[in-house]
């Protein structure tokens, strides 16, 4: 029968789960040969049962054996008199001896307290006790915290081992030491110490021969039981601790309904929110370990650094230098073929450069400015803190022990925060003066500023045609000598011109901002084709467009400009192809009654819609299909870089005939052709991807040109099709389960491009990393105070809460400071995923601005999910 697998302390003498090592051979022989050996390694290694074990096998062989822990209480931060004394006194209970303490304690008072202890091993020890004798001495690193030196007492045991040549009694005698420390740490005397003479016993991770034991607890709990543990063991490596933990764990999860796997059950129970599942103790004994000296931890999370970034290319030797030792005597790293590498995988997860990066800023606020401030011999003036990082930094080295360049660099950055403050004084009075002057001109100006945009509205259509109309006749004033028909075509091309200004008008008259805009942009376009026939084409298509948009809907006339705009077949330039695709999706519209399709908002299919012929749909679809095809074409005649391009934001397209509106209006209309009865699901994936990519290269061409308001709604809109494309039938907002399943492709992208163009400034993992830096969960507790307190830290950071006011920002309040100061504003400012002029629902999402903020809400919900999701998406 196998026992409960026991991952905290030392396993019993009997244990069915204790793992045979080569240790054991190694540690039993070497102490029945008589030499001193010792066992120094990290916490959770197995030290403690190797020992239970050994001492329980040597019993057996007739050797006394005895244990002395040397971070109990009793002989702790005691003087070193007591330290001796009670050294001494557990080694008379441990081996029963007959005697009285006191008394002999007395009567060696004039004896220094080492040669006091080798009168007692000498004298008293070796004589009541006559078979083999072997101590052991356990948490020997606890000795660096005494405050008098041990050296004697290291050099003691050394004698010891001297002695055998005189006194052959001594030859019964050993010592086996265990601990958390190297050799060099104890005992820096290299004539003194033990360690020279000693076997040093090294403890390796379970290896896949020896964990039998392991799977006999899995054997009745699952099948495949040899599988489970070789993925266990994959997983940490062997270490002890996590094999036996996570064996455990796997016995527990046999019982449910739905068993996980080891990768579910590792990530879920021990990588996920580690700090709080670390119980018993151990990834956050490893962390205290390597940041238990301020002075030292930044170098040791630098060196961690480096050997992650070197590991795959096997890069760093081990070596036996002091830092090197700390990070494997730590258990993060582990020496490896002469090469120092991570332990094991679960270390590599919650270890990782994140992590450094978090303990390094904890370390020192302002490492980051200061590595390059030194890096520059202390000259590179723009890495100096000032205004609130200063500050910070200056309460934060109030009650620290700072090295020299701390100090130089903190005070370089007072004096030149003094500077730029008298600067800056000088600077604001100038200004103040130049204001003044400028005052009076403005407020003379506001009057005629409000008459000329009134007039410019009322005139911008005839101004429009005047200018077009001017162009023409210098055009042809300068072409007339050269042909007659030169002269007749520009002049049927100024005609072409005026009526498809006119019908522009009237489409802004009703109110279509949007198609008014896009026939002024295809006029503008054609003014720079050289081809007489694309340009009459491109307003011809322009003016068919007009018809197929004014409410009135001239059909007839429609397709009358369609037949004027005739673009040959062969003619493969991307002005063509633009004409092409745009006068298809006006067929294709015309095919059926475009009302519904255009006209309804792209809300989802009604009753009317089945009253539309499946002749007409058919043939509506195969003009959809066959501008499709036209869009594929341009853009594999412009590809970039490998990259498929949406038409209106690739560069290599220099008239861009056709507008984002029109494109995404085409993905749209024939996603909601290809619905009617669900027609050609394949089809119809193709054409939402086709959108998605199309929405990408809008959001990486807003945010290339530091639109940040358009490039925020993008991003929010952009979600919400990738969670559902049907969006667009029944608009909505991202709900929990949309984000937990959020793709995490989709999202790392949508991050990349913000942290490309805003230079690392704005992202949600930005966002994220401010949030964990403020030791925030990602869960929600019970406490609401201490949540909203935390949204409240949070919003304060990235500038969406104002603590002087105690107060949400409103979004429009919020956008317009983010637009004015780019990315002078605050760190995290955006994304806030405000879609539609609007954010999304509160409750299920991070942001709620202005009116939509209340205590219910907050930021605990949504914000959590995201940041919940990047984590989980490594970002």
């Amino acid at each position: 029968m196998v026992d409960q697998y026991i991952f905290s302390g030392s396993l019993p003498e009997n244990a069915s789960t204790y793992v045979i090592r080569e240790a054991d051979a190694q540690l039993y022989e070497g102490l029945k040969e008589g030499k001193f050996c010792y066992v120094l390694n990290s916490r959770q290694s197995g030290k403690s049962s190797l020992r239970v074990r050994t001492m329980q096998r040597l019993r057996d062989d007739g050797v006394q054996c005895a244990a002395v822990d040397l971070s109990a209480g009793g002989i702790q931060n005691v003087p070193p008199e007591q330290w001796y004394a009670d050294l001494i006194d557990t080694l008379i209970d441990s081996f029963g001896l007959d005697l009285d303490f006191g008394d002999w304690w007395e009567a060696n008072q004039l004896n220094s307290l080492v040669t006091r202890f080798r009168k007692f091993l000498e004298e008293v020890l070796l004589v009541e006790v006559q078979e083999g004798i072997v101590i052991f001495i356990d948490e020997i690193d606890s000795v660096l915290s005494l405050n008098f030196p041990t050296d004697d007492f290291f050099a003691l045991i050394r004698a010891c081992y001297n002695k055998r040549v005189d006194n052959p009694e001594y030859n019964r005698l050993t010592f086996c030491l265990f601990g958390v420390a190297s050799p060099s740490n104890l005992i820096e005397d290299k004539q003194r110490t033990p360690f020279n003479i000693g076997k040093a016993i090294s403890l390796k991770g379970f290896q896949p021969h020896e964990v039998e034991p392991l799977e006999k607890g899995l054997y009745s709990k699952y099948a495949n039981s040899q599988a489970i543990i070789q993925e266990i063991l994959h997983w940490t490596g062997g270490q002890p601790f996590l094999t036996q933990k996570l064996c455990h764990f796997m016995v527990e999860e046999s019982a449910q309904e739905y068993p996980r796997s080891v990768e579910q059950v590792v990530k879920s129970r021990i990588i996920e929110n580690w700090e709080s599942q670390d119980e018993p103790e151990h990834l956050r004994t490893i962390q205290a370990r390597i940041l238990r000296d301020e002075q030292r931890a930044g170098y040791l999370l630098e060196l961690c650094q480096k050997v992650r970034l070197a590991e795959e290319r096997s890069q760093v030797i081990a070596d036996d230098t002091l830092e090197q030792s700390e990070l494997q005597l730590s258990g993060l790293f582990i020496k490896q073929e002469g090469k120092l590498r991570v332990y094991n995988f679960i270390y590599k997860e919650v270890f990782d450069s994140y992590w450094i990066e978090i303990q390094l800023r904890k370390l020192r606020p302002y490492s980051e400015n200061f590595k390059f401030w030194l890096t520059s011999k202390c000259t590179d003036e723009s890495r100096l803190l000032r205004g609130k990082a200063l500050q910070d930094a200056l309460e934060w080295a109030e009650d620290k022990s700072l090295s020299y360049q701390d100090r130089q660099f903190l005070a370089a950055s007072q004096v030149k925060e003094r500077e730029e403050e008298i600067i800056a004084k000088e600077k604001d009075a100038h200004l103040e003066r130049e204001r003044k002057d400028k005052e009076a001109v403005e407020k003379r100006n506001l009057v005629l500023s409000k008459a000329n945009k009134k007039a410019f509205h009322r005139i911008h259509i005839g101004s429009f045609i005047l200018i077009v109309t001017l162009l023409g006749t210098i055009f042809l004033g300068r072409q007339a000598v050269i042909s007659g028909k030169k002269v007749q075509q520009n002049q049927q091309y100024l005609i072409t011109v005026q009526t498809l200004a006119k019908l522009a008008g009237q489409l802004e008259d009703e109110g279509s901002d949007k198609e008014s805009k896009e026939l002024f942009s295809m006029a503008g376009q054609s003014v720079n084709i050289k081809d007489y026939n694309i340009q009459e084409a491109i307003i011809n298509t322009g003016i068919a467009y007009a018809y197929s948009k004014l409410k009135s809907k001239n059909r007839l006339e429609a397709q009358k400009y369609l037949d004027k705009a005739k673009v040959s077949d062969t003619n493969k330039s991307l002005e063509s192809l633009q004409i092409r695709l745009i006068k298809l999706k006006i067929q294709g519209s015309f095919s059926i009654d475009s009302s519904w399709l255009y006209l309804s908002g792209f809300k989802k299919q009604d009753d009317s819609l089945q009253e539309i012929s499946e002749e007409n749909i058919k043939q509506a679809i195969i003009y959809y299909r066959q501008a499709f095809d036209v869009l594929k074409a341009i853009k594999d005649k412009s590809i970039i870089n490998n990259s498929k391009i949406s038409p209106p934001f690739n560069p290599k397209i220099q008239n861009k005939i056709i507008s984002k509106e029109n494109i995404e209006d085409l993905h749209r209309e024939f996603i909601l052709l290809l619905s009617i009865n669900n027609r050609d699901e394949k089809l119809k994936q193709e054409i939402e991807e086709s959108l998605q990519e199309h929405y990408y290269d809008e959001l990486d061409n807003l945010l290339a040109h530091h639109k940040w308001q358009e490039a925020n709604q993008r991003t929010g809109r952009l979600m919400l099709y990738i969670a559902n494309p049907e969006y667009q039938y029944n608009p909505s907002y991202l709900n929990s389960k949309d984000i937990n399943n959020f793709s995490c492709q989709d999202l790392k992208r949508i991050d990349l491009l913000w942290l490309k163009y805003s230079h690392r400034y704005f992202g949600f993992s930005v966002q994220k990393n401010i949030w964990l830096e403020l030791g925030n969960q990602l869960n929600i507790t019970k406490d609401a105070d201490k949540d909203e307190k935390a949204d409240i830290r949070f919003g304060s950071i990235v500038g969406w809460y104002d603590p002087q006011k105690e107060q949400w920002k409103n979004y429009n309040e919020l956008i317009k400071l983010v637009v004015a100061l780019s990315t002078q504003a605050p760190k995290g400012s955006l994304p806030t995923l405000e879609v539609g002029g609007q954010n999304l629902a509160c409750k299920d999402f991070p942001l709620c601005y202005g009116d939509l903020l209340s205590d219910q809400f907050g930021l605990r919900s949504g914000l959590k999910q995201i940041f919940s999701r990047a984590v989980a998406c490594k970002m």
